[in-house]
Order: structure tokens, then sequence, then C-alpha cells
């Protein structure tokens, strides 16, 4: 007997959610996550969206979808509908109403929360429907992002956590053949400023669904903005999709002959889809390298920058020896000491 089959024994809402079995749904999409994974080393891009619409479109993943945006620390964090799912009768009624055909975002409600430097974070936050729907198209987009990340990127990767990246660090700049230029990057707003015409190229899931999420615009002070830039801080696919657009630099890095011409002795170690790290054994090098592929976030909102190159000195510590001014009208990137 299949979940479908198990949920008719049942008619009251609050009781078949209660008798789903979570194991089994896992398990469920696990399996077709796995296929994904192998679609995706063996580049059959048609495999992988048509087990992609598998997945979007089974009772397994509609309800571990809804889960998963039930049981976080914003359940009860409505969007402009100031709509919740807190009792179990909404959130079984809620699987049902996870459906492509005929789907139409809301508009997110714009926030802000202040960050350490004393300004404020503008958060964007849907609705408990389309964060649903982000994190059911999310379930097949992830396997996708893992399969094809940079092995050196660390930020919103499952599994991997801010010691990882400092272990790494220490392997690249902690020896005493490591190459004695570091550059460290920051993309100014890189949420607020990814390309959409980019991501509808390139991301590989449903265009039209990723569209809708792009364009649906956000409330503040009861007015409707229209969104042509940016991909939301508050989505819960959001973070993929930064990952993926930031994925170019993957793909650079993996070319040594690319590697030696621009940067020399060195590599590039992405932290976070808007912070990393470049070595090199020049101090300009890494500089042309980031020129060149910074192309993904939209000028439009972008403001001048500084990067800035540390030299690493054999008996100590990286030490700040220069910090060069880098006037861009994209992607700024800020040094720090």
């Amino acid at each position: 007997m299949n979940v479908e089959q198990s949920m008719c024994a049942a008619s009251d809402p609050a009781a078949q959610w209660e008798q789903i079995e979570w194991s089994r749904c896992e398990q469920r999409v696990r399996r077709l996550q796995a296929r994904i994974v192998k679609a995706t080393q063996e580049s059959r891009h048609n495999k992988v969206k048509a087990l992609q619409w598998l997945l979007t479109h089974s009772f397994s993943g509609r309800a571990m979808a809804v889960k998963r945006v039930t049981h976080n620390k914003g359940k009860n964090t409505p969007g402009v509908d100031r709509a919740i799912w807190s009792t179990p009768a909404s959130r079984y009624k809620a699987i049902d109403t996870l459906r492509r055909r005929g789907y139409q975002p809301q508009p997110l409600r714009r926030v802000y929360i202040p960050k350490a430097n004393g300004k404020q974070r503008p958060l964007g936050i849907p609705t408990m429907k389309d964060r649903a729907m982000q994190a059911l198209y999310l379930l097949g987009l992830l396997p996708v992002a893992e399969t094809t990340a940079d092995l050196n990127s660390y930020g919103f990767r499952p599994e991997r956590s801010t010691a990882d990246a400092i272990e790494q660090c220490f392997n690249v700049v902690g020896m005493r053949n490591s190459a004695q230029w570091v550059l460290e990057g920051d993309i100014r707003g890189c949420f607020d400023n990814i390309s959409h015409a980019w991501m509808l190229n390139h991301i590989p899931t449903d265009k039209d669904v990723l569209r809708k999420w792009l364009k649906a615009g956000f409330m503040e002070d009861r007015k409707l903005f229209a969104t042509e830039a940016g991909t939301p801080q508050g989505g819960i696919i959001s973070p993929t999709l930064a990952n993926l657009t930031s994925m170019d630099w993957s793909s650079f890095s993996s070319r040594p002959s690319a590697i030696r011409r621009l940067v020399g002795r060195g590599t590039i170690r992405r932290r976070t889809s808007y912070d990393m790290l470049m070595t090199s054994s020049s101090p300009e090098a890494p500089k042309n390298c980031w020129r060149m592929r910074s192309s993904h976030w939209s000028s439009a909102s972008c403001s001048n920058g500084a990067c800035g190159s540390h030299q690493r000195k054999p008996a100590s510590r990286i030490s700040r020896t220069a910090s060069t001014s880098l006037g861009r009208t994209c992607g700024g990137m800020a040094g720090r000491s």
C-alpha cells in the first residue's frame, strides 16, 4: 500500500496528517534525488528535468515540503496574507495546494533586521504556500547544485560548516611554501543584485515557476514594488540560487591553465556565495580574475568597492600590506583587515 492509498482510510485531515509515514516519504524523496545526482553526473539533462518533475508532483515531495516550512524557526512568521499553517488539518490541506497548474506567488512582505554594523538588512518574507513551493522545488534543485558545486565552497551547503572553511584556509595559507598573496572579496548586496536573466538562462529548474518567484515583487508600507534583480533574503531557495550563480567560479577554477595564466601559483577558495578568498603569487592577478568572473550580478544597485590584497609573511600569519581601490559598478569587493 503506497502513501496515497493509506491516506484514504481516514477522512479527517488532522488524522490524515498524523498518519503520514514520514520515513517512507523521506525514503522516496531521497531515492529520486539519488537518481537526479546520477543523471547530472552523466550529463543527461532531459532525464534530470523528468526526475525533477516526478519529485515536485509526488505526494511524498509535497508532504516533505509542507513539513519543512511548518517545523522550522519561521513557522509562525506569516507573509502578506498573514496566514500560517499551525494545525495538523491546515498542514494536510496545504499538501494538495502545492500544484504547478495555476500557481501564482504573492508579493513578499518586506521587513528589516539589524546588522552588526548598525545598518538594516532587508528581508523578503514569502507566504507559507510560496515557502512550501520553494521547499518543494528545492528538493529537485539541491541534488544538481551539490553535484556541480565547488569543492571549496562552504556557505549555505548541507553538511558543511565554518570549521571546514577554517581548516581549508589553514591548509592553503599556513604552509611555508604557500602562495604569498591573498585577496579577500565580498560582493555587496549579493542577493539583491543577481541578474534575473542569468538565473533564468542557467538555473536548472522549472523556468516558469522561477520567473514567477523572481518577478513577484514586494510589499512595503502597503505599497507594491517591482523586483527587477536579485533573489530575496528570506526565501528558502535563495541561498541555493546564489550558490548556483557563483558556481561559475568552480568551472573556472577547474581549468588549471586558466589558473596559472590569471592567478599564477594559487587557487580560489570560496567560503560563501558572496565571500571568497583567492591566493596568488602576485597582488594583481586575483583582481584581474575577479573582474572576469563577476558578471552575473546586475549593475543597477551595486556601488563601487575596494578589494584588499594581503601578503603572507613566512614567519607569521597573514598581515595586511596593501589595500588597493578597485572601481566597479557591479559586485563591489570589500577588503577586511
